[in-house]
């Protein structure tokens, strides 16, 4: 037997027998304490700390006993046919610079056999001189790991099955990868470690606690195994390539926030010395693990294979670090909580460590530090969509055009779960020293502070940290001012709770005036008040503090005002009718032309008829609105669905289009439009109704931001309430007004011709399509007369539907009729008088035509059966055409006229349409 001091070696063993130490009962006899022990094949420079036993440890066929205090066993020794590498060998240089490209493969890029198989197909059809691939371990393995030594020190046994299904994990998983030789040397090295493992873990049960050491050495093996794993499929291939344990490697020194940084001079040489015993141009790293400068096995902590990839592509001088995960690249917001969240081309340094600290799940938040040395550029790629670009994270140049053309910001980001504490009194102003009592006591409890915000006054110093940590931190500045309290220097110290930060992110923003502006103005639109704001000098970044309940809610309203476009709209139609359904149709053909050529996005969020309506929170699929509705649709209410619609603070404008011809729906118009929500109609209820509310509701439409538009309302698509603006607008007096302005009417008397009987054209424009389901709301004027007093009031008459005298074509004993069947097959009785009227214009080189009329220089209207000469442009329409007439003391002599289809749904559809790109127009949409 030898005894062993700290620093030992051992002859070197023949090439049958590889150098082993560790557990090799039953010839390891525990002299004291009662501790199991270990064995680990060493490869390389290996290193463990041990708590203070005496051991015998086995090397080659022969025992040693060890007898040490906490001691750092270290051996340095690989065996290849008995050599050792203490021997001197060549030494081959390794190439740095832009041939050498590093890949980075997260846990679910590994997840399974068939896809490290995909991995080694990026790698093999990577053209790079020379690759270098960091791996995790295969998913959710370190989550395994870390519940083994949860296990292990809570001395729950079973530690041992969920070891077992570690093993079985990864032995499934080779078996279906590997065969032959390489099957069999995995398998081999697998269960040396679980073995390993397996005493080890025995130990911490035992102690019931595990050193930062001991779990790192366990949590680590994940990435061992899934690098051995695919370094074995690439040399299927018949490809060079070899594996490294990068704690042979990677350098780095813990430090005092459970964090580590690395030793690149040390790393460099212990590079230079594992290439020159390794050379290869594939290499398959281990991510997550390093060791320290004692050799002691360590990790880069959390999500730290990222931060492996960086640093070896630091010290590669690498031309790129790709970083291979599960989504497209790095998005706008998180897509988890923003629907509308879109993959960002390009990142800057600054802005992916901003995003990265704010909780974005962009990369390891110290990964940029490394590559941002030698600039080169990280790529986030998607190992399922190889396809997709990804995001490139790079230094831009200056002079970048594409970068001018982005908006300032680039990514919003939350965090949760935050306290606000915040520290007030006189006495804290132009008191040298305070901030540091203040901050000394959060770092006294280990606390962090994410953001800190003070007063110019200096009458207040606020700052969040974990809520978690929220009571320590509370407790600790009490105690450190309790004498100011009691003394009234300070008047408070106040813990907001339930809080959660909003970063806003953009290299861009420092040079762009009204991004704070346009913040802002997103929240509170959203209805979200703000606690506390932070920017630094540098302006990278905008940090406001909210109510942790508005957190999604402010994500999505910021991330919409910024991202999407200043014209989208969140569109409600009531009344899928012949016209509602006939605009959504025009608008599902027409959405995505105008979202691509005219940056218009309109979001159709919700659709009511009468009984039942479907609502829904990103956009009704237009190609299916008609199922929707019949499958998915719930009872109609007109306040839930206008809340729907409009209490979606995620869009910037709100419309709803009333589709119908109900006064009940045209009665909620003022109050919608003093909400803030645009209205489009063809519905004439409004505008004809009585002239208190009609001049209530265009009081508040002039005196609000909120639009108003009803174009359709007499000519369906022809431009007759705009050309009637335009020229009030532009000082033009109006004279008298006069039109054909019902297609049904015009229709009729354009048809009402020769020997035809009156009844028989209405029959046929029944059956066609062009009049009313009960003919007689056509015929009694009722819908000309309110056209008339729409167009009398935009001309400043003050009249009412009541003013107007209205020639009726349905005569007296009919009105009465119980049913439109009735009134049809009646009404043939009573074609004498219009067939005797017809004859008498006929005679007198006239034709007979129904019109309402203006007249605004007498104050009055009428509607009437009138007749013109042959030549008269009224008598020249055909169809259902319209044909309005302004006469006006700039069109004195020869009167301004507007003529063309006035009656379809299409037409009428249209106009619709034209009213909400009029609105989309004056919101900011380009013309």
């Amino acid at each position: 037997m030898a005894t062993l001091k700290p620093s030992f070696t051992v002859s070197p063993p023949s090439s049958s027998n590889p150098l082993r130490f560790g557990c090799f009962a039953p010839r390891c006899s525990v002299l004291a304490p009662k501790q199991p022990c270990f064995r680990r094949r060493l490869v390389s420079t290996t290193s463990v700390v041990l708590p203070r036993f005496r051991r015998t440890f086995g090397a080659g066929g022969g025992l040693i006993r060890c007898e040490l205090p906490d001691f750092h066993l270290s051996a340095t020794a690989t065996t290849v046919a008995g050599v050792s590498t203490e021997t001197s060998v060549d030494q081959v240089q390794i190439p740095k610079g832009e041939m050498w490209s590093v890949h980075k493969f997260g846990g679910t890029c590994v997840g399974n056999s068939q896809r490290i198989r995909n991995v080694a197909e990026v790698i093999i059809n990577d053209n790079s001189e020379r690759k270098l691939v960091v791996v995790s371990a295969m998913s959710k393995v370190t989550d395994m790991m870390y519940d083994l030594l949860r296990k292990a020190q809570s001395r729950d046994d079973s530690y041992l099955s969920a070891l077992e299904a570690v093993l079985e994990k990864h032995r499934l998983t080779a078996r279906d990868l590997l065969d032959g030789e390489d099957l069999a040397s995995f398998l081999s090295h697998l269960h040396s470690d679980i073995i390993n493992l397996k005493a080890m873990l025995r130990a911490i049960y035992i102690a019931g606690h595990a050193s930062e050491s001991f779990s790192d050495f366990v949590a680590g093996h994940g990435e061992l195994w899934s690098a051995q794993m695919l370094s074995f499929v690439v040399r299927k291939t018949g490809l060079e390539c070899k594996w490294m344990d990068t704690r042979d490697v990677l350098i780095v020194n813990p430090t005092s926030s459970n964090q580590v940084d690395p030793d690149f001079g040390e790393s460099e040489k212990r590079l230079e010395k594992w290439f020159s015993l390794n050379p290869s141009k594939i290499i398959i790293a281990t991510g997550f693990i390093a060791s320290t400068p004692q050799n002691i096995p360590t990790t880069l902590k959390r999500d730290g294979s990222d931060f492996s990839a960086a640093i070896i592509g630091a010290l590669l001088r690498a031309r790129q670090v790709t970083i291979w995960t599960d989504v497209d690249g790095v998005y706008s917001a998180d897509p988890r909580k923003v629907n509308e969240a879109v993959i960002l081309k390009t990142l800057s340094y600054q802005e992916a460590w901003e995003m990265s600290y704010f909780g974005a799940n962009v990369l390891h938040p110290r990964t940029i530090i490394p590559v941002m040395r030698y600039n080169i550029p990280i790529v986030i790629r998607n190992i399922f969509n190889l396809s997709a670009p990804g995001t490139v994270i790079c230094q831009p140049p200056e002079d970048d055009y594409d970068l001018k053309l982005t908006t300032p910001v680039k990514g919003f980001a939350t965090i949760d779960n935050l306290a606000l504490i915040n520290v007030e009194g006189t006495g804290m102003a132009g008191v040298p020293g305070t901030a540091s009592d203040i901050f000394g006591a959060v770092k006294d409890v280990g606390a962090n502070v994410i953001m800190i915000s003070q007063a110019s006054s200096e009458h207040s110093v606020c700052f969040a940290v974990p809520e978690k940590e929220v009571k320590a931190v509370s407790e600790a500045l009490r105690s450190r001012f309790s004498e100011a309290l009691q003394a009234g220097r300070l008047s408070q110290i106040e813990v907001i709770p339930n809080c959660s930060i909003l970063a806003a992110v953009g290299q861009k923003m420092a040079s762009t005036p009204g991004v704070s502006c346009t913040l802002f103005s997103a929240l509170a639109k959203a209805n979200i008040n703000v606690r506390a704001i932070s920017q630094g000098c540098s302006e990278y970044n905008v940090t406001v503090v909210i109510k942790r309940e508005d957190s999604v809610k402010a994500l999505r309203a910021v991330h919409s005002r910024f991202f999407l476009s200043r014209t989208t709209l969140a569109v409600g139609i009531i009344g899928p009718g012949l016209i509602g359904a006939t605009l959504l149709d025009q608008l599902k053909d027409q959405a995505a032309v105008l979202k691509q050529e005219f940056n218009i996005d309109l979001r159709v969020l919700g659709i009511t008829g009468s009984k039942t309506m479907v609502l829904s929170e990103i956009g009704i699929d237009l190609s299916r609105w008609r199922e929707l509705l019949n499958e998915k649709g719930t009872e109609a209410n007109l306040d839930k669905f206008t809340q729907q619609i409009h209490g979606n603070h995620f869009i910037p404008n709100t419309v709803l289009v009333d589709c119908t011809a109900d006064s009940a729906i045209a009665s909620h118009y003022y109050d919608w439009l003093r909400k803030g929500i645009h209205v489009i109609t063809p519905n004439k209820k409004a505008n004809s109704g009585p002239l208190d509310q009609y001049l209530k509701l265009r009081d508040l439409q002039r005196k609000s931001y909120t639009h108003y538009f009803y174009e359709a309302t007499v000519g369906a698509g022809l431009p007759i309430i705009s050309t009637l603006r335009g020229l009030l607008e532009t000082g033009d007096k109006i004279l008298r007004i006069e039109g054909i302005c019902s297609g049904t009417l015009s229709y009729l008397f354009n048809n009402f011709v020769g020997d035809r009987s009156f009844s028989e054209v209405v029959t046929e424009a029944k059956n066609a399509g062009f009049t009313e389901p009960d003919p007689r709301d056509d015929l009694s004027g009722t819908d000309v007369a309110r056209k008339v007093i729409i167009l009398a009031r935009e001309s400043g008459l003050r009249l009412d539907l009541d003013d107007l005298p209205i020639r009726s074509l349905v005569p007296e004993p009919l009105k009465g009729c119980t049913s439109a069947e009735e009134f049809m097959e009646k009404l043939p009785l009573y074609d004498e008088d219009l067939a005797k009227e017809r004859l008498e214009a006929e005679n007198s080189g006239e034709v007979l035509r129904y019109v309402g009329v203006v007249d605004a220089v007498n104050q009055k209207g009428t509607v009437e059966l009138r007749r013109y000469k042959k030549e008269h442009p009224f008598a020249q329409l055909a169809g259902s055409d319209n044909i309005i007439a302004f006469t006006t003391t700039r069109y004195k002599d020869h009167p301004l006229i507007v003529r063309g289809p006035g009656a379809g749904a299409q037409v009428t559809a249209g106009g619709i349409f034209s009213d909400i790109l009029r609105l989309a127009s004056y919101l900011g949409a380009p013309s």
